[in-house]
């Protein structure tokens, strides 16, 4: 496992865009269910600090100060809905060694073009743009998208040539969420009918037996043919990247190939995408660019072609494109769209589950640390405090103590009650 280590931030290596406002925590990592967990404390106190209670937070000079001290073992940026600034996440990407980078966070890196910073352990970057996060999943794999409830660790060890400011990048940001984390696009594939499965396990493809000839003419003849076409060419017009275009023509590949991996690559070498970089090595463990594209396109992939034997003239009317759906409005076809569309919804609201669920993992190890602090000082105090205390009301210390665990204690679950 790799050892943590921050680097000693100081005003003058981090972006005046995060010094300027007051909304520092600090943060200690503990074990939680045998894995090492960040947990958010209160600069100048100690005790729990929330990402949701600014009342928790302070200006960056109190949580340096903490740390400075050894009271904490970093200090963190919280993301709120009153900010325009975005974090991207990227783990697991870097050799702590070497420094190599993995080539998508590398891309990511460079498109962003924003205050990048190495992570505490050294496997991966933090990325702090302004803009607006789009819509819909904000994680997959390795790389999560915050603007809003979540804290980012800072250790201002800055990556070599990238800026000492948080820029606006609204149209990369939009550009990357499409490519890396959102699912791909409705119109990248052609529109549902009866000849669309939808893959219902992860790890499960549906065996599509096409010659190459058969699969481009269905391809080109389906509802989004000109857009595949176009990509076939090699007309990378209406994506941001030649990355970007190599992903989509892709995915419209997985869909026809059934996620045949070997095919897909047989298939892009014969298209007017193929360049040099696509049998580049560009990952740590030793994947061509190539291989990674037709894995990814295939991961983010979740319905396919399904060549099951139609009644001739409804097989007709399906693969014109266009008229497909006007086939048999009230029949099978008609539900199995329907069904198509439940069980998208239904992915939709999963990831959004799987999100509210990590959220209160959070909150419940946050709320352990609290609890374990409450037991071993149950007053709230410092032992040179309760000195001061005690000095000053006598008598009544036993009183104040009661006071203050009540106190504290109701402050714990009126938060937790968010």
């Amino acid at each position: 496992m790799t050892k943590e280590t921050t680097t000693f931030v100081t005003q003058e290596n981090l972006p005046p865009e995060l010094v300027e406002r007051d909304q520092w925590v600090c943060w200690r990592s503990e074990k939680r269910g045998g894995k090492k967990t960040k947990i958010p404390v209160a600069p100048g106190e100690g005790s729990f600090a929330s990402s949701t209670d600014p009342a928790t937070w302070s200006d960056f000079e109190t949580a340096l100060h903490f740390v400075t001290n050894e009271r904490a073992d970093g200090i963190g940026f919280v993301f709120t809905e009153d900010d325009p600034i975005v974090g991207v996440d990227l783990d697991d990407c870097r050799d702590p060694e070497t420094g190599d980078v993995d080539e998508d966070a590398q891309d990511i890196i460079d498109r962003l073009d924003s205050y990048t910073e190495i992570s505490p352990s050294g496997t991966g970057y933090h990325v702090l743009i302004k803009g607006d996060l789009p819509e819909g999943r904000n994680r997959r794999g390795h790389i999560e998208l915050y603007d809003t409830a979540r804290f980012f660790t800072v250790t201002g060890d800055r990556v070599d040539d990238t800026s000492g400011h948080v820029k606006r990048r609204q149209d990369a940001l939009e550009a990357i969420h499409r490519e890396y984390v959102q699912l791909h696009s409705e119109e990248e594939n052609p529109e549902r009918d009866e000849h669309t499965s939808v893959r219902d396990d992860a790890k499960t493809t549906p065996t599509i037996d096409l010659e190459d000839d058969e699969l481009l003419k269905k391809a080109k003849n389906a509802s989004n043919g000109p857009k595949f076409e176009r990509l076939w060419n090699g007309n990378t017009g209406g994506y941001d990247s030649n990355s970007e275009a190599d992903m989509a023509l892709c995915c419209l590949l997985a869909f026809w190939t059934g996620g045949d991996t070997t095919q897909m690559d047989t298939l892009f070498r014969q298209s007017g995408l193929l360049r040099a970089k696509w049998d580049e090595v560009h990952y740590a463990n030793g994947s061509t660019y190539g291989e990674k594209t037709t894995e990814r396109a295939v991961e983010a992939t979740s319905e396919y072609y399904d060549p099951s034997p139609r009644e001739e003239s409804t097989q007709s009317k399906l693969e014109t494109g266009p008229e497909t759906t006007d086939v048999d409005t009230d029949g099978p076809g008609r539900r199995n769209a329907y069904l198509v569309e439940k069980n998208q919804l239904l992915s939709t609201r999963v990831s959004e589950l799987e999100a509210t669920i990590k959220q209160k993992d959070e909150r419940i190890a946050e709320l352990e640390s609290q609890l374990e602090d409450l037991v071993a000082d149950p007053s709230g105090q410092s032992d040179e405090d309760d000195r001061g205390q005690g000095q000053r009301t006598g008598g009544t210390e036993d009183k104040s103590d009661k006071t203050s665990l009540l106190g504290r204690t109701r402050r714990l679950f009126s938060g937790n009650s968010e």
